[in-house]
Parts: C-alpha cells; sequence; structure tokens
C-alpha cells in the first residue's frame, strides 16, 4: 500500500512537470491591435514564416524601413510576413502616436506591411508578446533581450522562434532571404 502511494505521488508530480513543460503558450496564441486601434490574431499567420521587428522613426536604423519594405515586396503575402511593432524604449526615439506614426512610415517609406500599435518591447510594461519572444519558459525555445530598435525574430510556418537577429542586421542579409527561402 505505502509503495502504491508512493508510485502515485510520483506519477502525479510527473505529469504535473510534463504539464509544465509542454505549456508553453504559442505564437498564435497573442491578439494585438493594429496600428488602427483593430485586434489582429497572430493565428491568421499559421503556415508563414513571420518577421517580427521593434520600429522607431528616430533611431540610426529607422532607414532600415526601405529594405524591410523591400523585402515585404519580394517575398510578402502568401508565405512570408513582416509584422513591426513601434516602441519607444530606446532613448525616447518613438514618441508618436499610432496615427503620427503610420503617417510618417506611408509617408516616407511606403510601408505596406503589418504595422501593430506602439507598445513597449522590455521593462516593467512589457507587452505579452515580447514577454513570448524573449523567455525561454514561454517560447520553448530561447531567451533574449531587446537589445535597440529594429532588433528581428524570426518565427517559422508553426509558429515555433527559430532565431534572433541584431539591430544591426538588414533585413536583406543574406542570411535572412536565406531562411525566407528554406535554404540553410
Amino acid at each position: 500500500m505505502i509503495q502504491y502511494k508512493n508510485l502515485s505521488l510520483f506519477l502525479m508530480a510527473f505529469l504535473f512537470l510534463l504539464s509544465m513543460k509542454s505549456s508553453n503558450s504559442s505564437f498564435y496564441d497573442f491578439e494585438v491591435k493594429d496600428i488602427d486601434g483593430k485586434a489582429f490574431s497572430m493565428a491568421q499567420l499559421k503556415g508563414k514564416k513571420v518577421m517580427v521587428v521593434n520600429v522607431a522613426s528616430k533611431c540610426g536604423y529607422t532607414p532600415q524601413y526601405a529594405d524591410l519594405q523591400k523585402l515585404y515586396s519580394m517575398y510578402g503575402g502568401k508565405k512570408f510576413e513582416i509584422i513591426a511593432f513601434p516602441a519607444n524604449n530606446f532613448m525616447k526615439q518613438e514618441p508618436g502616436t499610432d496615427a503620427e506614426i503610420k503617417e510618417f512610415c506611408t509617408g516616407n517609406y511606403q510601408v505596406t506591411f503589418l504595422m501593430m500599435s506602439k507598445l513597449s518591447v522590455k521593462g516593467d510594461d512589457m507587452a505579452p508578446i515580447y514577454k513570448w519572444l524573449t523567455q525561454e519558459e514561454l517560447n520553448g525555445v530561447m531567451d533574449s533581450s531587446v537589445k535597440w530598435n529594429f532588433q528581428k525574430y524570426l518565427i517559422n510556418e508553426n509558429g515555433v522562434l527559430e532565431k534572433v537577429m541584431s539591430p544591426a542586421t538588414n533585413p536583406m542579409d543574406p542570411e535572412i532571404l536565406n531562411w525566407i527561402e528554406g535554404k540553410k
């Protein structure tokens, strides 16, 4: 009888730990607001590779908007999507409202990829999707921290985080192009 109780306790503990490991949330579980304030579900992106990038209009990397748009023009659509999240976490380089950010991006860079509502990518007010991107316990893959504006997170067709690219990495970098094309 005592052995049975010990075995039961062991099995319950094992199942609990197993459920903790498999309780990672999915990229597709998140809903955010787009730049116009409308709800956007990441589940709409199932089956696509996705680049998530935090952006800012007054940053040394701001010209990357042009290459993000070029990349989107080349690959965007059925199998690839770019999602840009304006953020004001680094030296107040994105002070504008969503409407001002949208006007800046469309007017200066003719942006047609997905632009979301401004959020926080670090700190106490970090948005849930960025918690998922940066915490292994949530994404099941790796820990990272957002170093600066224009850091890129590459999500595969199954919603799994695959790579984190430095803010300095140009969107047209061969490593990113190869990833989109499925080349090693």
